[in-house]
């Protein structure tokens, strides 16, 4: 049965005045309006990921970087400053921090329950949203009646229920789109009728990564294709502009099923305007100033203007549309766009937060907050030593090691008296919080001592479930090698080279548990980003054993992973989905939780299984936190010395081959 939304709320549309001059230096769109011109401002916020309070559960303390309740004082102001407005969500809202599993896991939703994230996008006043992937990840049923009590249309156009010969005879899991009736007052005072046609996507690569949810239930299909089908008959229905909702970053202009398709969709004719989302970057910005039809500057593709609002409340997409009405028929005449920030980071690397909190967000899930903060405290377990992340890229790692050991602990005891009892168990886990785009301060770093449901969420960042795959010793090098393409090539006998490709996502960097092997650097990677094979005869895994002889290629094993890995996220050689002997109805979070329990202390001692190939002669220069230092001494197998302050915050250090 499809989802049902509420009538829609005008609140979006708020009419403010200002002084001239303030009009002028803030936007200057609305006063050069003339009598048959309307300034429209549309805003966007994306990958909120449950971030209403500026606040981080796993370090259990304040966060000046993110937040609705931020990012809502920067819509006040622009409702405050223009004529009209239109506020819209570009999906990933459901999941993404403790709040969400606390209402997933522990509170749950019944009917008539209100989701603390939609209670807080209802008190901001959204006009419409779309669904990004991991609205799926706690099912269906959950995804319902969260979505029951939005004040808003939730629209997804590619996600169906049943599917016909195309897409406009699909039975759409949520309405593909919604015609938002509304008035727009121009340059003179005068109050226009206007039909803005609302349409959202979602990459259909959700059929992978939340398999287990959706398998059997929905399809989804390619979102271009989705795209041609329904904008004539969105037009047909009377849509003077259609703004496209797409979660889905920017990638190839062309190539079906495509996961970042926003700059295919731009080229579909009848689109005025795209909100992008899902690669947690700011659009327009640098990010993106080398991809093909994209001006990163101007903030347009295939020359269309477009945003992407950062994430987790760190910055509001807003874009500009000067519209014209001539014959009753309203056309764009100019547009721009823009990201706002909530906060800066200073060259000293603090943070200033650049506006404060809206306290009616706050106040409106104040509740929810409080019990997740209780939710995440408690204790279960101990741990002997510090489980960190700032060397997770580069050695063995206590936080990555004791997510292997509890996933090879569960899947022995799941596969225990059955036809795979016996086969040996191996365990690929990756390291989440390594930095990146997610800054300096973006690490795991729980003390010795109590370990409580929030380190275990912190050592485990997405509510995945356990799988296990059967291959063979041939797939197991190759899923290393495809982990490998993490390093930069390096040349022997140089010093100080840059290590990391920084294109390369931490969650893709696999360690493998219960091998040893080295990684030579000289050697290209065999991989590609996308997995794509780029250097055939590569060989980067060297000296792979297993029980201290060579692996064999033909040999069986079992590798205990979580439901994206095996159902082909990041495109690994043997985890495609048909290699899957396990499913668990369990996540590798309460995997880790009940190992904890069990062993009641547990010492996460690396074991240093994997190194760099020794090349005489030669460093590599990596980035990392600052607070590294504090644990240069416990890394093992490699040695590791600081080399000064890196950009936008984080450290440098030095690795001697």
């Amino acid at each position: 049965m499809a989802f049902s939304s509420t009538p829609l709320s005008r609140r979006g549309f708020l009419a403010g005045t200002a002084a001239g001059s303030a009009m002028i230096a803030l936007h200057p769109y609305s006063v050069a309006a003339a009598t048959n011109q309307a300034h429209l401002r549309i805003l966007e916020t994306t990958d909120l990921h449950v971030h209403v309070f500026p606040y981080d559960y796993y370090a259990d303390k304040p966060r000046d970087t993110v937040g609705l309740s931020r990012t809502a004082t920067l819509i006040q102001q622009i409702r405050d400053e223009a004529t009209n407005t239109l506020l819209v969500d570009n999906g990933d809202f459901l999941q993404g921090n403790p709040m969400g599993d606390y209402i997933a896991y522990e509170r749950g939703m019944k009917e008539g329950d209100m989701h603390p994230v939609i209670t807080a996008m209802n008190a901001v006043g959204f006009d419409a949203s779309t669904l990004g992937n991991h609205e799926f990840n706690y099912g269906l049923d959950f995804l319902a009646k969260s979505l029951a009590g939005a004040e808003f249309p939730v629209v997804s156009a590619n996600v169906a229920l049943e599917t016909g010969a195309s897409p406009r005879e699909d039975k759409t899991l949520v309405k593909p789109y919604v015609i938002l009736e509304r008035e727009l007052e121009d340059g003179a005072g005068m109050k226009h009728p206007i039909k803005i046609g609302i349409i959202g996507f979602v990459p259909p690569q959700i059929m992978n990564w939340d398999r287990r949810h959706l398998e059997g239930k929905v399809q989804a299909r390619d979102i271009v294709e989705t795209a041609r089908a329904y904008i004539p008959e969105m037009k047909e229905q009377g849509a003077d502009i259609i703004v496209a909702l797409s979660h889905s970053g920017l990638g190839a202009a062309e190539g079906e099923g495509l996961e970042n398709a926003s700059v295919a969709l731009a080229g579909v004719d009848g689109i005025d305007a795209l909100v992008t989302g899902h690669q947690h970057l700011v659009f327009p910005g640098p990010a993106f100033a080398e991809v093909p039809l994209v001006d990163a500057e101007a903030g347009t593709i295939q020359g269309k203007p477009a945003a992407m609002g950062g994430f987790w409340g760190s910055h509001l997409g807003v874009i500009d549309l000067m519209l014209e009405i001539d014959g009753g028929e309203w056309k764009v005449v100019t547009a721009s766009s823009e990201a706002r920030p909530i906060s800066k980071r200073n060259e000293d690397r603090s943070i200033t937060a650049l506006v404060e909190d809206q306290q009616y967000v706050l106040d409106a899930v104040r509740k929810d907050h409080e019990e997740t903060l209780a939710y995440v405290r408690r204790a279960v377990g101990k741990t002997s030593a510090p489980l960190h992340s700032y060397f997770a890229l580069v050695a063995d790692d206590p936080s990555v090691q004791i997510v292997s050991i509890a996933q090879k602990w569960y899947v022995s005891e799941m596969l225990a008296g059955t036809e795979f009892e016996g086969l040996p168990i191996l365990s690929a886990a990756a390291p989440f919080k390594a930095g990146g785009r997610g800054g300096p301060e973006y690490y795991t770093d729980v003390p010795a001592g109590d370990v409580a449901i929030k380190n275990v969420a912190d050592l485990y960042l997405y509510p995945n479930t356990v799988r296990a795959v059967k291959i063979t010793g041939a797939q197991v090098k190759d899923w290393l090698e495809r982990s490998a393409g993490m390093f930069n090539q390096i040349e022997p006998g140089k010093a100080d080279q840059p290590l990391l490709n920084p294109a390369f996502p931490s969650y893709n960097f696999d360690v493998m548990d219960g091998v040893t092997y080295e990684i030579d650097l000289t050697q290209p990677s065999k991989y590609g980003p996308k997995g794509e094979l780029e250097n055939p005869e590569a060989n980067r895994i060297v000296n792979l054993m297993y029980e201290g002889k060579p692996l064999d290629p033909e040999q069986e094993f079992i590798v205990a992973t979580n439901n994206y890995r095996a159902g082909g996220g990041g495109s690994f050689p043997g985890a495609d989905g048909s290699t899957i002997v396990f499913e668990a109805p369990d996540t590798n979070r309460d995997v880790i939780v009940r190992y904890i329990v069990d062993q009641g202390t547990i010492s996460p001692a690396a074991d240093a299984n994997w190194h760099f190939k020794a090349t005489p002669g030669t460093s590599v220069l990596f980035e990392t936190g600052p607070k590294a230092k504090d644990y240069l001494g416990d890394v093992k197998g490699v040695t590791i010395e600081e080399a000064g302050e890196g950009p936008d915050g984080f450290a440098l250090f030095r690795i001697t081959l």
